[in-house]
């Protein structure tokens, strides 16, 4: 006997109502880092990393820019779902609360970081 109601079973959702959309979250940007993970190692591969010019040059281009961005902001959130996992399977009691507005604030404030430090090599600034 199940205490989920018809609905709630057909739909597959959780007792916080979300079910599989966290999931389905993680699966998307997992996705979506494979890509850009590998456009950014091929594009890097025929660069000479050791020059500053040659880097900046490369980033300064739009597209790179943006897929670089892109990139960050991607790896930032898929981080910050992986660790919210953790933190709601491991962590108990007013911890809980504490360390998934902590972690939500570190991530947001590190992409906001990564991002500006990618865009201040881009326009030379």
């Amino acid at each position: 006997m199940s205490l989920r109601s018809p609905l709630a079973r057909v739909l597959g959702l959780g007792a916080a109502g979300d079910g599989s959309s966290h999931w389905w979250s993680q699966r998307i940007s997992a996705v979506a880092l494979t890509l850009l993970s590998l456009w950014f190692v091929i594009s890097l591969a025929g660069l000479e990393l050791s020059s500053e010019p040659a880097v900046s040059a490369w980033l300064a281009t739009p597209l790179n820019t943006v897929l670089t961005v892109l990139l960050v902001s991607t790896l930032a959130y898929h981080s910050w779902l992986g660790v919210q996992v953790v933190v709601e399977d491991y962590v108990r009691g007013w911890m809980k609360i504490a360390s998934l507005v902590t972690i939500q604030f570190l991530h947001f404030l590190l992409a906001a970081l990564a991002v500006l430090a990618v865009l201040r090599v881009a326009l030379g600034v």
